[in-house]
């Protein structure tokens, strides 16, 4: 009921962001970035949860806003605020003086959080803009249903759509029929559970509920030797458009971006790692560029 509730919320979304990009307006981008959790037990307190390459996603649609174009992200201020976690603000925040007319004011040292107010900024703008929707979830469940809708409600933008799917889905999970009603206890003894393999969402996502999108999975492997045949692999069996292969070791540094006809290496030089350039700024630039010829290929 929740995830149909949400999906409901999701379409209504949309549709302000679906009005503003058009063939003739910005494309729109959607990125799945966060940590999933998939339950255990109908009232169970452990839950099993996968991070995700939250960075990536986050500086990602960064980027994309930064070129104009829409996203949405399932965790609100995520690519606002990736690096100020909360800590960081209780630490550096202070109230500036007592509340007046219902207004708190609050201060900080600048190098507390550099960058902080600049980024609060662009929230706002894009929050008024329209340009940017937050859709937040927790489980494998949640993520399942709301890609679904996502797909949907962006289906109407055709090739004008990108999918970013920088989320790494946990492999395995409990089917709901198959989980215990109360707290699983350990008077029992040891745990044993059975799991099932998740859904293949790339499939339905290409084939049936934005067929004509433009569709950016990735591949996130620790042995280097295989990455590139499974991102081939990937490209073969559910026929989008892109792959971004990673391997764990040098994931913030390089990565290849992997099409049916070409393998294209992006990495950062020492010098670049220095300036705190990101990798992520390389990887939106590419993609845009691929985007486009997609566009104008289409058109």
């Amino acid at each position: 009921v929740s995830s149909a509730r949400r999906c409901c919320a999701l379409g209504r979304g949309y549709g302000p962001l679906c009005g503003q990009t058009g063939r003739a307006g910005p494309p729109g981008g959607v990125g799945h970035v966060r940590r999933h959790q998939g339950p255990v037990g109908s009232a169970a307190s452990p839950l099993f949860g996968q991070l995700q390459q939250r960075r990536r996603g986050a500086l990602a649609r960064l980027l994309l806003r930064a070129t104009g174009s829409c996203s949405c992200t399932p965790l609100p201020p995520l690519p606002f605020a990736h690096r100020f976690p909360p800590q960081t603000w209780l630490a550096a925040l202070r109230p500036s003086g007592p509340a007046h007319s219902g207004l708190l004011s609050l201060e900080a040292e600048e190098n507390a959080l550099p960058g902080f107010a600049a980024a609060l900024q662009s929230y706002q703008e894009a929050a008024a803009a329209g340009t940017f929707l937050a859709v937040e979830f927790t489980t494998l469940a949640d993520y399942l249903h709301l890609l679904q809708a996502a797909a949907q409600a962006l289906n109407p933008l055709g090739s004008s759509a990108m999918f970013y799917l920088a989320a790494a889905v946990s492999d395995f999970y409990v089917p709901v029929s198959e989980m215990p009603e109360h707290k699983i206890q350990s008077s029992a003894g040891a745990l044993q559970i059975t799991m099932k393999m998740v859904p293949k969402m790339l499939s339905p996502l290409v084939k049936d509920w934005a067929p004509k999108a433009f569709i950016i999975s990735f591949k996130l492997e620790t042995d280097p030797s295989i990455v590139i045949n499974r991102a081939r692999n990937a490209l073969e069996v559910y026929r989008h458009q892109v792959v971004v292969a990673n391997i764990l070791e040098s994931l913030q540094s390089f990565v290849v971006i992997v099409t049916k006809d070409s393998e294209t290496k992006l990495f950062l030089s020492e010098e670049e790692v220095e300036k705190g350039i990101a990798i992520e700024e390389k990887i939106v630039d590419n993609l845009q560029a691929r985007h486009t010829a997609f566009l104008n290929d289409k058109n």
